[in-house]
């Protein structure tokens, strides 16, 4: 069975360390590396559909945020962000900003990165477990300082409830578990988890996994 080329594109204020990741991943059979010698997003370009930009940023600094908006614009491009440091305000920008995965700097290797190329183009999501933590203490936060009904991410009409398997799903996303992980434990199939999390954040207009989560820590769910 032939599986598609992910199509891959490095961006990165530092030439040498995006140089590293564009030769480690060239020698991957599953990867098209798509050359950017600007290493950065270009506005008035359209990003590859289906494809993955691995962004390198040391901190969520200008002009960074707007570079990830430009690229996740139209929401055909995933990213994976390699970063140092993330404030607590970076957090939720981050994450409406549909990043796919973020990954620490010191703690990346070619594995990991490969393992977060593949699963932003499974449209797939990966958080560093601390990270996840400190999201979802953010979200608690702001949770307690809000008052009304629950109302949709862009501030609209109250959003329609989750069911018990798609609280059962996020529960397992919040652990960690990948789709296999979740499809083993739950007795579904890797289709059907993938579908209930799809029809979920399209529902309930969330960008990504961990949007998701949050969403439902947030209202009360897990």
């Amino acid at each position: 069975m032939i599986t598609k080329r992910v199509r891959v594109t490095v961006r990165a204020s530092d030439p040498l360390s995006r140089a590293g990741v564009i030769s480690h991943l060239r020698h991957q059979p599953s990867i098209e590396v798509v050359d950017d010698t600007r290493g950065r997003a270009d506005p008035t370009a359209r990003p590859d559909a289906r494809g993955v930009t691995v962004m390198l940023a040391d901190r969520l600094d200008e002009p960074v945020p707007a570079d990830l908006r430009r690229v996740v614009h139209g929401g055909e491009q995933r990213v994976v962000l390699v970063t140092r440091e993330l404030r607590e305000s970076d957090l939720l920008t981050v994450v409406e900003c549909g990043v796919r995965a973020i990954l620490w700097r010191h703690q990346v290797t070619g594995q990991r990165l490969l393992r977060a190329v593949h699963s932003a183009a499974r449209d797939e999501g990966e958080l560093p477990p601390d990270l996840l933590s400190r999201l979802l203490t953010q979200v608690g936060r702001l949770h307690r300082s809000e008052s009304g009904p629950a109302t949709g991410p862009g501030g609209g009409a109250p959003l329609l409830g989750m069911a018990p398997r798609e609280v059962d799903v996020l529960r397992l996303v919040a652990d960690g578990l990948d789709t296999r992980q979740i499809s083993e434990k739950l007795a579904y199939s890797e289709r059907t988890v993938k579908n209930i999390l799809h029809a979920l954040t399209t529902r309930l207009q969330l960008s990504n996994r961990a949007h998701a989560v949050a969403y439902a820590l947030r209202e009360g769910y897990i």
